[in-house]
Order: C-alpha cells, then sequence, then structure tokens
C-alpha cells in the first residue's frame, strides 16, 4: 500500500501479539483463542490504511500503530462473531476452522468480547499516548466507538440480517454496506489523519474516501458473486441468490453495478487532492480493489 508497508506489517503483527499474550493461566484458553483468530493470515489492509493516511499526512507510519491495531482487533472480534451458529453459522473461516469450532462456542464469544475492549486499551495505552498525545489517543478511541457501535459496524449487522428475511431495495442495502464495512474503514483511515495531527479537512476527505472504497468493494463482491468461479474466488458463489438475499447486482444489474463502482472509485481519488503527499499508493490501491477478481 506504500513504501515499506512489508515492514509495518510485521511490526503491527509483532504489536498485536505483544497486546494478547500474557496473563494467568487460568483464563489462557481465551488469549490463545484471540491469538488464533487475530493471527489467522488477515491482509491488515486496515491497519495499513491507518499507517498510508498518518504518512500521507507527513508523519511517520509507526505514530498510527496503536489505533491500527485497536482496529484490527475490532475487525477480528467481527469476523469471530461473525461466524457463530446464531449470525452466519460458518464452520470455516481464511482456510482453518472458525473460532468456535477451534475453541468452542463460549470460548469463542468470550474472545471477541475481549479482542473489542483490547482495542481501545491498546489506543489509549500509555505506549500509544506516548507516540500521538493523549488528545489525539481520546479522539482515536471516540471515533472507533462510534464507527464499531450502532451506529457502525453492529448496526450494519443488524441491517444484514433483516434482509436476509424480507426484500431490500438499493438504499437499504447501501446503508448496509456503509455501516457494515465502510465504517470500520473510515475508522482506520480517519484515525491515521489523527494520530499525524491532520486538519478537519484531510479527516473529512479520508472519511470519504474510505466511504467510497467500502461501497466499492460490497459492490465489486456482488459481481464476483454472480461472474466469478468458486476456485477463483474460494468461497462459493452464487450465495446471495441461492439464500434469495437482495444485493446490489440483483437489483441493478451488473452494467450499473460496474458503472457505479468505476465512479464511486474516481470519487475515492479524488478525495485525495486535498494531501500535499503522495496520494498515488491510496489511488493505486483503491484501483487495485476495483480490478481484483477475487
Amino acid at each position: 500500500m506504500f513504501e515499506g508497508s512489508d515492514k509495518y506489517i510485521k511490526l503491527v503483527d509483532d504489536t498485536l501479539r505483544n497486546l494478547i499474550t500474557g496473563g494467568r493461566e487460568e483464563y489462557k484458553e481465551l488469549a490463545d483463542s484471540m491469538l488464533y483468530s487475530v493471527s489467522a493470515g488477515g491482509k491488515r489492509v486496515r491497519p495499513m490504511l491507518s499507517m498510508a493516511f498518518c504518512l500521507l499526512c507527513g508523519e511517520c507510519p509507526e505514530k498510527a500503530l496503536y489505533p491500527a491495531c485497536g482496529v484490527e482487533f475490532i475487525h477480528t472480534y467481527s469476523l469471530i462473531h461473525d461466524d457463530l451458529p446464531c449470525m452466519d453459522n460458518d464452520d470455516m473461516r481464511r482456510g482453518k476452522p472458525s473460532n468456535h469450532i477451534a475453541f468452542g462456542e463460549d470460548t469463542a464469544l468470550l474472545a471477541g468480547d475481549a479482542l473489542q475492549s483490547l482495542a481501545f486499551e491498546a489506543i489509549l495505552c500509555n505506549e500509544s499516548v506516548e507516540l500521538i498525545g493523549y488528545e489525539a489517543a481520546a479522539k482515536c478511541a471516540l471515533t472507533l466507538a462510534k464507527l464499531c457501535g450502532k451506529d457502525g459496524m453492529v448496526g450494519g449487522q443488524v441491517v444484514d440480517l433483516a434482509l436476509e428475511k424480507t426484500e431490500g431495495n438499493v438504499e437499504t442495502v447501501t446503508l448496509m454496506h456503509s455501516l457494515k464495512t465502510a465504517a470500520l474503514i473510515k475508522a482506520a483511515c480517519t484515525m491515521g489523519c489523527v494520530a499525524a495531527g491532520a486538519s478537519d479537512m484531510q479527516i473529512k476527505a479520508a472519511a470519504e474516501y474510505a466511504e467510497c472504497i467500502g461501497l466499492q468493494f460490497q459492490i465489486v463482491d456482488d459481481i464476483l458473486d454472480v461472474v466469478s468461479t468458486t476456485d477463483v474466488l474460494g468461497k462459493p458463489v452464487n450465495s446471495d441468490i441461492d439464500n434469495n438475499k437482495s444485493n446490489m447486482v440483483s437489483l441493478l444489474g451488473i452494467e450499473k453495478c460496474r458503472i457505479l463502482a468505476k465512479e464511486l472509485t474516481d470519487k475515492a481519488i479524488n478525495a485525495l487532492s486535498v494531501f500535499e503527499g503522495d496520494t498515488k499508493p491510496l489511488g493505486d490501491f483503491a484501483l487495485e480493489l476495483l480490478n481484483r477478481n477475487k
């Protein structure tokens, strides 16, 4: 996503592990369960977005390390809970048994709970405050809290569940994507700006970029669910059709969805124009998401 990002991915991986490990032997299984999902092979897209925007605002990416870890903890907790029998009831995640299959439903539920609170502990810990200061740390914590809760990711999950029972429309599906997917990406991007001491205009531009790539990502997902194959995609295709669930393709058709995805990509790239730094890596990332085949 930016030059030298592999080094920062390793830094994030090491920090995530260090924040989880430790504690009493009596609840070691909880830490094992948390680490199992955090280390399950994610691409660290959200942490890298935090660091990329911090860099774009003229600061070292490392300044955004702890907010970056916080958003990854929230993302991982959401995946653990999504897979539970009461939600999507998925037995596999990233080619491995889901957390509740590996550790039991009770431990998986608690691992997700613990990761959620650990996200805010990471942002507000002494090491984080030393890097970005009390005010920025508090602002990052508030940003993540708002965008992962009832008016963000969790609210989007509720809309998603409702769409399994009723026929949706474009507005409802867009709302679901905006909350369930784009909100956490927005948290990642804007926290990177906050960590760097960015202006309100830059934070707003980062939020717009995030909103656009989040919606674009889900529209492309809906297209691939129809036109791709299980071998290429790595998961069953036509899943929404088989479950009689509305998505953007079923509502607008493939061609209109392709046009909309391109418009959102262009809008995301245009939002970066307020920054003085090198915006090409983030622009290229938006194009990469648009043109992916899986």
